[in-house]
């Protein structure tokens, strides 16, 4: 065959190659998934690199720090889902003058209050405008109420705003930032439920908050996200329905609950004076943690780090904080707070598990801090406001921002996903039922945080950050 003839036959064969659809560049962030997983992560509606990819990750991670809005810390963010430029929230104090959001540079902020009624006030029927009037229900958020005192100068906005008002960005918080930079932000996580703390974290762990007539008896077990629940904290073993450390258990996974030196979880325990210690624990108040003698897995944070540098971490790892850098308002500073984050994850970077793990930090309740996105409906129960969040792992897209609708009801997804077989905390089949309302791994509109993965690429290398920049 002639040279001619070879090189129009290459010729031909290019043609024909590139005339075949190319393939299109992911450069937005996902769709929301419109089904239900399948109960079995094998043909899940996820793509077919997420379903093999999974496995992995053998170390999960949750950082859950407390009482922030996403607009607070993210509101800013470039690309994501942030403040609007027309924001009309009025003051009450001001005859009802339209106030914006406004950039603070104070460290201590002081938050408003959060419980079920105060978010009612500021979601406003989604308006989103209900937070100054909120925030003048906190007896010692003077200032709220005296807008224009020159004693509270320093603790309002350009408008006569009260701190629930303010928003932070890369000035204050830059290791926060740097990891959206360089992970996966989430601007649409919202807290499980729409209250506070411990509800929250009840959550966190189980998909649901109750009140049990029977401690024993899970069916006795029925819906309460309000002030009720802080005093069944009171009983040894308050929590009767099923959470998920009743299934990583039975399935032989390992799991592990890192608390603040000095936070008690047996009857009789003394706290030392100047403790640090958790103030919200509720893992030991489980009946299952007690029934299976799982109590030697809530540890404390030095055993975290001991356990990352040994690379012995367990499959699945909760990190609590402690009184002093939670990030709580009031309660300390939000640079504490970052440079206590930055040490967990610089932790599980440096130690040899680091290439199967994934580590999402996030927060547990909005504060009473302004933001402008009302909460899905899902139940009688949440969602609640949305929370900063964001994901770090040898295998998270480069700079993505996670569109989806999600809450702390994808970790479990993600938990019962990767070792569970697919498995829910669903009475029907969980082998421990309870009245649950929902199945919250189960809502059609929840996200799939296997979506923020590229399985395919090679490990990326820790990003090991100075803890107080």
């Amino acid at each position: 065959m002639s040279r001619a003839r070879i090189l129009a036959l290459v010729l031909l064969v290019v043609a024909i190659a590139c005339s075949k659809a190319a393939p299109v560049k992911e450069s937005g962030s996902p769709a929301p998934s419109s089904k239900s997983p399948s109960k079995n992560p094998s043909v899940s509606p996820a793509g077919e690199e997420e379903k093999k990819g999974i496995f992995k990750l053998d170390h999960l991670i949750f950082i859950v720090q407390e009482n922030r809005s996403f607009d607070h810390y993210f509101g800013t963010y470039p690309g994501a889902d942030g403040i609007p430029k027309k924001v009309c929230v009025p003051h009450p104090m001001l005859n009802d003058r339209c106030t914006q959001p406004y950039h603070s540079s104070d460290l201590n902020d002081t938050g408003g209050p959060h419980a079920k009624p105060q978010s009612d006030i500021d979601i406003n029927g989604g308006k989103m405008d209900g937070f100054i009037r909120a925030a003048l229900l906190q007896p010692d958020n003077l200032c709220a109420a005296r807008p224009t005192s020159a004693s509270c100068r320093d603790e309002v906005g350009p408008q006569g705003q009260p701190q629930v008002m303010s928003y932070h960005d890369r000035r204050e918080i830059p290791n926060y930032w740097k990891y959206a930079d360089k992970f996966v932000l989430q601007d649409h996580m919202y807290a499980s439920v729409d209250s506070w703390t411990i509800p929250a974290h009840l959550f966190l762990i189980s998909g649901w908050s109750a009140l049990c007539k029977n401690h024993k008896k899970p069916m006795s077990c029925r819906s309460e996200i309000g002030g009720d629940i802080e005093k069944a904290k009171r009983d040894a073993v308050p929590y009767a329905w099923t959470d998920i450390t009743y299934l990583l258990h039975k399935n032989e996974v390992s799991w592990g609950w890192y608390v603040a030196p000095g936070t008690c979880w047996e009857k009789g325990c003394k706290r030392a004076p100047k403790s640090t210690s958790t103030a919200i624990n509720v893992v030991p108040g489980f009946q299952t943690v007690r029934e299976n003698n799982q109590l030697g897995n809530i540890k404390e944070h030095p055993e975290y780090f001991r356990a990352a540098e040994r690379g012995d971490l367990p499959s699945v790892t909760w990190v609590l904080p402690g009184t002093g850098f939670s990030e709580h308002p009031s309660h300390g500073t939000i640079t504490a707070g970052q440079a206590w984050v930055t040490n967990v994850i610089n932790a599980a970077m440096k130690g040899p598990d680091w290439e199967s793990t994934a580590i999402f930090v996030t927060w547990d309740d909005w504060g009473g801090f302004y933001d402008h996105v009302p909460p899905p409906k899902v139940d009688q129960n949440g969602y609640g406001i949305r929370v900063p969040a964001f994901m770090i792992s040898p295998y998270a897209k480069t700079g993505f921002i996670d569109h989806q609708t999600l809450s702390f009801d994808a970790y479990l997804k993600l938990i019962e996903d990767r070792f569970l077989d697919g498995q829910r905390l669903d009475p029907k089949n969980d082998g421990r039922p309870d009245p649950r309302p929902t199945v919250r791994e189960e809502v059609p509109r929840l996200g799939d945080l296997r979506k923020e993965f590229d399985f395919k690429q090679e490990p990326r290398r820790p990003m090991i950050l100075e803890p107080r920049p």
